[in-house]
């Protein structure tokens, strides 16, 4: 099936020329924006340029050239982006690491990616690089940006910006016109960056994007009707703070930014994000499922230790926001009259400082992908005047697949399939194939793999169960290895289960076992922020996160919020029985990948003790027994 967009496919443009152009046609508009010391600090398309070009010629200095691959562990920041491209104008691949990336890993992929050179943000980064050394042989270099309490490091493949900066300039000086002699050799088949699967269920792998990869990608982003909805350009602002390793927000901060010429923020620090967002109130929003749960059990915090005046509008507003909702989800995400009238009636009490203050009061656009999200948690922000939208892709993609439109959405689908996109669904399984120009180029030394998900026709496998919802619109099921086949012989959704869960302000975590069992049991963890306040608002006290989950009253909240689920779905897929987990998910402990994403088999190995306890009725750990019915 193919798009409905019939509009010519974008030109294809490579990063650098991107740049040369916008420099040359806006040389003082503003790029980018960076927060420092409490300040908004502007950067000009010139100044981008100048800084590409001034890292560029450092990492020729070091002996970067085509084909190398440069890779970069580092909170979001305007180097990020400066080292993206300028290894992109020698025509080398950026290799992104996530920040929270610990060492094992960060050996893992320098060995695999095989890097040359490394730039590390930080002294934590830094001191990350040098413990994994030893086992990269093809290591060479390690470029710190921030010498912050490194004085006495000394190291031979250790160098700080400034001398990277330094020795270029030299470079510069010698042969100034390197940079054009590259890109008369430039191809449209160029590997342009490495990026690495999440490695939900193996080591990740290195997904290889092309120029022409990037080209489409950047063109789809930004084009009208494209992902972003409608034509994106300089008048809108974004706040970039998911990880750039991830390829969603290299997309948008990186490759639309270039390609339409928006205005890049970026916050302090991670933990200033919510602050920085009120401050840039963007106009084109992304973010995993995990943040717009967290918003909404932040609006349920905040409300729930409100006063009793703002309490009572908040009710009030929260019924007109149901009805709301509802409406818009009948008409595709648009308003009808009614609740066109109540959004009027409730707009200037409630829903214009409630979205300003969350920093969404300009937003026009905002995107949910990466994860399944809840239906619940998208008529939230429906409701509340929000236009937000489930979208669907992957790194192997381009994260180009499906997206919901305005005036198209169909509330439980990804939606349709993107501009100049072809999908279909296999014969026999339903996997989820697409087609089209951002589809990978394999993966990086893998090429069993790559073969086993490019097929000779040129369609990419998912690995995504789907089905078509109106003729026109997807709904992911699962991951094929994900489903859960009962001893009954009954395929059934984790995923689906487990986000309803998730809706909850009270649950973060949910793991929904069955795999060949009579039944279905869930692994839960609170959501402690909202939990916290909770109890303290009953006067139960409390010390730790384990304490906390192992009250009789939260886990008789926690159940109270499993039935609710259970009401939701058939008798075999409602949850018998549920344990508590007494600590928080963590990625250093193998439990999640760096994006937040369950690593299922790993986190079963932790567990056994209590999916043992609920199939073997033993009841040793804190928990609750539902009963057939919940």
């Amino acid at each position: 099936m193919s798009s409905h967009i019939t509009a010519p496919e974008p030109p294809f443009a490579h990063l650098p020329g991107l740049l040369r152009e916008a420099a040359r046609t806006r040389p003082d508009r503003t790029a980018l924006r960076v927060k420092q010391s409490g300040i908004w600090q502007n950067i000009s398309w010139q100044a981008y340029l100048d800084a590409v070009e001034r890292m560029a010629f450092g990492l020729a200095a070091l002996g970067v050239g085509v084909g190398d691959r440069v890779a970069i562990q580092s909170e979001n920041r305007p180097e990020w982006l400066f080292a993206d491209v300028a290894s992109v104008t020698l025509r080398a691949l950026i290799v992104g690491l996530y920040p929270t990336n610990p060492v094992a890993e960060v050996a893992y992929l320098l060995q695999d990616s095989g890097a040359r050179v490394l730039i590390a943000e930080d002294q934590e980064q830094v001191d990350k690089a040098l413990e994994a050394e030893p086992d990269c042989p093809d290591l060479e270099w390690i470029v710190y940006l921030n010498g912050r309490g490194m004085v006495d490091y000394e190291h031979p493949k250790l160098l700080s910006i400034d001398d990277l900066i330094d020795r270029g300039a030299a470079l510069r000086a010698e042969r100034p016109d390197l940079l054009d002699e590259i890109d008369r050799d430039r191809s449209a088949d160029d590997l342009v960056t490495l990026i690495y699967t999440s490695g939900t269920t193996g080591p990740p792998k290195g997904a290889m994007l092309t120029a022409t990869n990037v080209s489409f990608a950047s063109g789809v982003f930004t084009l009208d009707g494209g992902i972003l909805g409608r034509q994106v350009s300089a008048d809108d602002a974004l706040l970039s703070y998911l990880p750039l390793s991830h390829v969603v927000e290299r997309g948008i901060s990186v490759w639309a930014n270039l390609r339409a010429h928006t205005v890049v923020h970026f916050a302090e620090s991670i933990e200033t994000v919510t602050t920085d967002l009120a401050e840039v109130q963007p106009t084109i929003l992304f973010a995993v499922p995990r943040i717009w749960e967290k918003i909404q059990a932040g609006v349920a915090i905040r409300m729930a230790s409100a006063s009793r005046l703002k309490r009572a509008v908040y009710r009030l507003a929260s019924r007109w926001s149901d009805r709301i909702a509802k409406d818009r989800i009948a008409n595709g995400g648009d308003f009808t009259p009614r609740a066109r009238a109540l959004y009027a009636l409730g707009y200037l009490p409630l829903y214009r400082p409630l979205r300003k203050r969350l920093g969404l009061l300009r937003v026009r656009h905002a995107v949910s992908g990466a994860a399944p999200i809840s239906t619940e948690v998208l008529s939230f922000f429906l409701g509340i005047g929000v236009p937000l939208y489930e979208a669907y892709g992957m790194t192997e993609n381009s994260a180009i697949a499906t997206s919901n439109f305005a005036g198209r959405m169909r509330l439980g689908t990804v939606g349709e399939p993107q501009p100049f996109t072809e999908l279909t669904l296999a014969e026999g399984t339903n996997e989820v194939l697409t087609r089209h120009p951002g589809n990978f180029a394999g993966y990086w030394n893998r090429p069993d793999a790559t073969a086993d998900t490019i097929d000779a026709d040129g369609w990419l496998h998912t690995g995504d169960v789907g089905e078509w919802v109106s003729d026109d619109h997807v709904r992911i099921v699962d991951r094929i290895k994900d489903i859960i086949i009962t001893a009954g012989g009954k395929n059934i959704s984790p995923s689906e289960i487990e986000n309803s869960l998730k809706a909850s302000p009270y649950i973060k975590e949910a793991v929904v076992i069955g795999d060949k069992r009579a039944y279905l049991t869930a692994l839960v963890g609170i959501e402690y922020d909202t939990v916290a306040d909770w109890a303290s608002r009953r006067r139960i006290e409390f010390t730790t996160y384990r304490d906390l989950s192992e009250k009789p009253e939260v886990v008789d909240l926690v159940a109270s919020a499993v039935r609710d689920v259970n009401t939701r779905f058939a008798r075999v897929e409602s949850i018998r029985k549920f344990r508590m987990l007494t600590k928080e998910l963590d990625h250093e402990d193998g439990e999640l990948t760096a994006t937040q994403k369950l690593k299922r088999q790993a986190f079963a190995a932790t567990v056994p003790h209590l999916i043992d306890d609920m199939y073997q009725d033993s009841e040793r750990y804190v928990g609750a027994d539902l009963g057939r019915n919940g």
